[in-house]
């Protein structure tokens, strides 16, 4: 079972956010993975909050995978409106994202395409505001970044 933190409004999941992105180092993958709603592109923008990116990100309608630069350059990939594992492999997000930090909504669309280690990062609605975020790492580095974000909280 992974870390669970608990957010009250969207500022509160995009401050978690900021601190997961504060975090993060070259090669790092984030997957996020909750309903229509769930607060993905919130904690999203947080984390680029972190990384000191300077524009918004947001989730394109059209383009499937955002470049922002800051500290470390994020990729932003919304798996959405694909239709299965084939045309995520097409997207090679993890070659294109490795020297800077790869930030996934809708990984269930295509896992096996997924880096194997990695942190997920489950949004649940606990009611219209408050969300639950359940760290799963995957791997070494994701344990010791689920750490370390749950006790940056404290």
């Amino acid at each position: 079972m992974g870390r669970v933190l608990r957010s009250s409004s969207p500022a509160e999941t995009k401050r978690i956010g900021a601190r997961l992105g504060r975090l993060l180092q070259a090669g790092d993958v984030i997957l996020l993975q909750g309903e229509l709603g769930s607060g993905k592109t919130v904690l999203a923008q947080g984390i680029g909050q972190g990384l000191k990116v300077i524009e918004p990100v947001k989730s394109s309608s059209f383009v499937l995978v955002n470049e922002y630069h800051g500290r470390l350059t994020c990729h932003h990939a919304d798996l959405y409106r694909l239709s299965g594992p084939a045309e995520v492999a097409d997207l090679a997000l993890e070659e294109s994202a490795s020297p800077g930090v790869l930030v996934v909504e809708w990984p269930e669309r295509a896992w096996e395409e997924l880096p194997r280690e990695h942190l997920l990062v489950r949004i649940e609605d606990e009611s219209a505001r408050e969300r639950t975020l359940t760290l799963v790492p995957r791997g070494k580095r994701y344990e010791k970044l689920a750490r370390e974000l749950a006790q940056s909280g404290r």
